[in-house]
């Protein structure tokens, strides 16, 4: 028997029609209306595909396409007003008295002169660079006639000194500037002329100087009771790599590795076994020592579903995003008891009358349903919060980096951008110069001394 629910709307069939058409024909109208509905759902998937940015997935912002108009956001809430910046007085070099020239009434005659405004002006000396030639000479010596020779002192030896050695890789690796960009800065502002290949053994000084720095804040990243993880992809000669942090508040431990997988996890942790704040990748979602799942991951998924035209998908995930940002919420207003009640109840709700569906919204629920245990820890755990922005911010330069640089071409490069972008990112939580640090690792290193770390150590 054909089935009408099974017609398209505002088609009408009698009886009469079906039961004069053949059997053959009925069950090819059939299977015909049925793949015009699978092909309409297929459709719609892949058009809400077309349609994913940040916004409303897990795509992160740097794949959004720089020429596509972003709809502002609607918020009913008071803006803030941003804290403004004021610039702080230097020490000064030099200091002028200005006084009252003429009064308007011609009195050039003031008393109880007191200063009121101090306006600063900063200037650059004149760039003069400290070259100073070593003479090597070379004599016989008048005992037993054999030719002996001048050496250059052994932290001299490279050329370059610590402070010029520490601003190509603050220029190469703080700001990710290509080696030719350096050449330049250094011809038109230093008035040095140097080739790209003594730019690279630079940098790769600067790599062997910051080693201790990075091993030391690994092992910091591992002792640290909560750490927000992520990845990106990287590429070394065209090949996929990928790009690891491990982050907490006091520093950020970087890894390239080949593989995105429990192997690659494992060398980027350790012995570790805190607290994880991450995305809901399968790898973390195996995590057992306590885990915090990233809260805007889901309302992107579920923003996602909500724009979409199926009825139901729409209904899900607007329901799913408005319950969840009522959950990101009370990170800052701790629900009543009343109230987490209340939104516990819709929530399981949400998740009982979806969690059946063969549709999104019943793979989305179940997702959700998975990481119930993972979704409330930053409510009872000090220092955990519902976002894994911090490990997203900490791996922003990488991307930007990997954008402009197409990746590396070596082992020897992954290990610069490893180590350098774990100095970088560690000293921005800690207040700390890069400069100054750089300064410090290279005049350790000429000197084959051991630099200060206790910095490191100390942190958070």
């Amino acid at each position: 028997m054909f089935d009408r629910d099974f017609l398209p709307k505002g088609f009408k069939v009698t009886e009469e029609d079906l039961a004069n058409t053949p059997p053959a024909v009925l069950e090819l109208v059939f299977a015909l209306i049925q793949e015009v509905d699978r092909l309409k759902k297929r459709v719609e998937e892949l058009e809400a595909r077309l349609g994913q940015d940040s916004s409303n997935s897990s795509k992160p912002p740097s794949s959004d396409s720089p020429y596509k108009e972003r709809k502002p956001k609607k918020s009913h809430r008071k803006r803030k007003s941003r804290k403004g910046y004021r610039q702080k007085l230097m020490s000064p070099t030099e200091t002028r008295d200005i006084m009252p020239s003429v009064c308007s009434c011609g009195c050039t005659s003031f008393s109880d002169l007191k200063p009121y405004y101090t306006h600063q002006h900063i200037e650059l000396p004149q760039i003069v660079m400290t070259v100073i030639h070593f003479i090597l000479y070379r004599g016989r010596c008048t005992a037993c006639g054999k030719v002996n020779k001048g050496y250059v002192p052994g932290e001299f030896s490279t050329g370059f000194g610590p402070r010029f050695s520490a601003l190509v890789g603050e220029l190469g690796g703080i700001d990710g500037n290509s080696r030719e960009t350096i050449k330049t800065f250094c011809e038109s502002v230093l008035g040095v002329h140097i080739s790209l290949g003594a730019i690279q053994k630079i940098i790769d000084r600067v790599s062997c100087a910051i080693q201790p720095h990075y091993e030391e804040i690994r092992d910091k990243a591992r002792s640290q009771d909560v750490n927000h993880l992520d990845e990106t992809t990287w590429k070394q000669k065209g090949k996929l790599n990928w790009l690891w942090v491990m982050a907490s508040t006091a520093v950020a431990f970087f890894m390239i590795h080949p593989n995105r997988s429990k192997a690659a996890f494992k060398e980027l942790i350790g012995s570790w076994e805190g607290i994880l704040i991450s995305d809901g990748y399968g790898l973390y979602r195996k995590w057992v020592h306590g885990r915090q799942t990233c809260l805007p991951h889901l309302i992107r998924r579920a923003v996602g579903l909500s724009e979409r035209k199926d009825p139901e998908l729409a209904r899900c995930g607007a329901w799913a995003a408005k319950e969840l940002r009522r959950l990101c919420k009370m990170a800052k207003d701790p629900p009543t008891r009343a109230e987490w009640s209340s939104f516990y109840a819709r929530l399981c709700r949400l998740i009982a009358l979806y969690r059946d569906s063969d549709s999104e919204a019943g793979t989305f629920v179940r997702h959700i349903e998975q990481e119930m245990d993972s979704l409330f820890t930053f409510l009872y755990e000090e220092g955990v919060g519902p976002t894994n922005n911090h490990a997203e911010r900490m791996l922003r330069f990488g991307v930007l980096w990997r954008k402009r640089s197409q990746g590396t071409n070596s082992e020897k490069g992954n290990r610069w951008v490893e180590r350098i972008l774990s100095l970088r990112q560690t000293c921005r939580l800690q207040g700390k110069s890069t400069y100054s640090i750089l300064v410090e690792a290279m005049d350790c290193y000429f000197k084959d001394q051991q630099p200060d770390l206790e910095w490191i150590r100390q942190a958070g």
